[in-house]
């Protein structure tokens, strides 16, 4: 390669970081406006693993859905987002697992029998008819954190207990085995909206998973080579 290319090269490097840098802060404002109630801190987490998963080989989403599970579930604390019209689809309340605590979820896991919720990115792939009616199965993307997800049956489905009802009566919802877990109202819209192939990212300050998280510390060579064999269903 001649010198002289090889510097232009070399010198679009930075321009180009710095275009797709602005480029996620653009979209992470405009998504940070259509839901004002969200952190946008965790938004901007949720963004950044979304970037990460999609530099090392996924292909890219319409939809984003955030769950921050530093809120008490007696707050909406589910987002779903369109990303090509940066517009806000859905925001409302979300069940966590028995295991992972009472009102505040603290506690979670991608072990068997846990019944806790687990953190971290995950890609959304069909729909089934279960016990709950229309169910919405995910794989999770993160080896360690919840990569078992689909083995677990940790699924999208809507409950009864998801009701701001319950909050008046018992001071939260009811919780779930681990499965994000919506109104029955609004389970068919969640679905539509979610199926085939789109991000849900579930956050809390777990400071494991925060330092460890591949995607919160992208290294999209590092996610490419774990990445393919997660979403290779059996």
């Amino acid at each position: 390669m001649p010198l002289r290319l090889l510097l232009t090269i070399l010198c679009l490097i930075p321009v180009v970081g710095r275009a797709a840098d602005a480029g996620t802060e653009r979209l992470i404002g405009a998504l940070a406006r259509a839901a004002p109630a969200i952190n946008r801190q965790v938004l901007g987490k949720a963004v950044g693993a979304m970037n990460c998963a999609v530099a090392s080989g996924i292909d890219p989403a319409q939809r984003l859905a955030v769950i921050d599970f530093s809120l008490p579930s007696s707050k909406q604390r589910l987002w779903i987002f369109d990303l090509d019209r940066r517009r806000l689809l859905v925001e409302d309340h979300v069940a966590h697992g028995r295991g992972s605590g009472d009102e505040f979820a603290t506690r979670f896991s991608n072990e068997f029998g846990s019944r806790k919720s687990s953190l971290g990115l995950f890609r959304t792939a069909e729909t089934y008819y279960g016990n709950f009616g229309l169910s919405l199965r995910m794989d999770g993307l993160e080896p360690g954190i919840n990569d078992l997800a689909r083995k677990r049956k940790i699924v999208i489905h809507s409950a009864e207990y998801v009701d701001p009802i319950w909050i008046h009566l018992k001071g939260g919802i009811g919780r779930s085995h681990g499965c994000p877990a919506v109104r029955p109202n609004i389970v068919n819209r969640v679905i539509e909206n979610m199926k085939g192939g789109q991000f849900l990212f579930s956050y809390y300050p777990d400071p494991r998973w925060l330092e460890k998280s591949l995607y919160l510390n992208c290294a999209p060579e590092r996610v490419a080579s774990v990445v393919r064999p997660l979403l290779r269903h059996p």
